[in-house]
């Protein structure tokens, strides 16, 4: 206990991981619900920008997005506006460089900086009445939340339920899934902003950063190795991924938590699925369901909403 059954199929107009990955990715388009822009100060001397709903509930949720996405991505509007039909206030965060402007310092986000999740945990406690917080993860962020419950010897009492979807919890496998032949528009979609953002912290750090060569790069092995790990206190990528995983925490979560992998999800690896880890627990759930894709699991009709944000309602809603 706890391995959920799963009841989701996708829809069958959209056949295989990779259709229901990029579907949903592209041609979804809710309506934006986190409305309120506040620039959270961070004591480092950087800025997270959030985005709030605010109608004066007594639940809020804490929505952290994917690897080179923001508060405004699709699948985080879409859940925004599923818990705030639902009595939810919603607190939708940038990571650094991930908003409207580039983040001061060398310095971004990565995988394993549950610092700023905590920061942001901190801020809302501080500043909204809220007497149960629930916090969601996507992908990169759903790393993120797990990683962050389950490293904390002690969590703040408002802290209540989790899910996350579509989490590369063991990052170095999934690394390693994600460069192989058939996944390169994933590849090429992410690697093309992140040089980008590189390039840019050249110009504004020129005596600490090398950026040579950086068109040759093709793998999250080799940005890694070069950037993201040296950049955020690493020895290479081996060293973040180990350190940044978050299956390795899993067994010490202790609040009510669900992981939501698809078994056709291209992002992710065998690693990815943690089985003994849900058997073992009484708090960590997983589902697995057969269908879904990478943050997508579209839903066909979807008069009440995508089935993801049904799902996460259902659970956070559950005793």
């Amino acid at each position: 206990m706890p391995v959920v059954p799963s009841f989701y199929r996708a829809p069958a107009f959209l056949p295989g991981g990779h259709l229901q990955t990029i579907w949903p990715a592209l041609f979804r388009h809710p309506q934006q619900v986190t409305t309120v822009p506040e620039t959270l100060e961070l004591p480092d001397g950087d800025f997270l920008q959030l985005d709030w709903y605010r109608a004066g509930n007594s639940k809020l949720a804490i929505l952290s997005h994917g690897l080179e996405a923001s508060s405004q991505a699709p699948y985080i509007q879409g859940m925004a506006g599923a818990l705030s039909r639902n009595g939810w206030d919603v607190l939708a965060w940038n990571f650094r460089s991930c908003g409207s402007e580039p983040n001061r310092l060398l310095r971004s986000y990565h995988s394993g900086a549950t610092e700023d999740l905590e920061a942001v945990i901190g801020h809302a406690i501080a500043t909204h009445p809220a007497e149960e917080i629930d916090l969601m993860g996507f992908s990169l962020g759903g790393n993120l939340t797990l990683k962050y419950l389950g490293e904390r010897t002690e969590l703040p009492s408002q802290i209540h339920r989790a899910v996350a979807f579509s989490v590369p919890c063991d990052l170095a496998s999934s690394a390693a899934a994600l460069a192989r032949p058939e996944n390169w528009i994933y590849m090429k979609r992410f690697l093309g902003p992140l040089r980008k953002k590189m390039l840019a912290k050249a110009l504004a750090f020129p005596d600490q950063l090398d950026v040579s060569g950086i068109g040759q790069i093709r793998t999250f092995q080799q940005f890694d190795d070069r950037f993201t790990g040296p950049i955020h206190g690493f020895r290479d990528a081996d060293d973040y991924w180990t350190r940044s995983s978050s299956r390795q925490f899993l067994s010490n979560i202790k609040v009510p938590t669900l992981l939501v992998n698809a078994a056709n999800d291209p992002f992710l690896s065998e690693a990815c699925f943690p089985i003994e880890e849900a058997e073992s627990s009484s708090y960590f759930h997983l589902e697995m369901p057969a269908t879904g894709g990478h943050v997508g699991f579209p839903t066909y009709p979807n008069t009440h909403g995508w089935w993801s944000e049904m799902r996460a309602i259902e659970f956070l809603q559950s005793e």
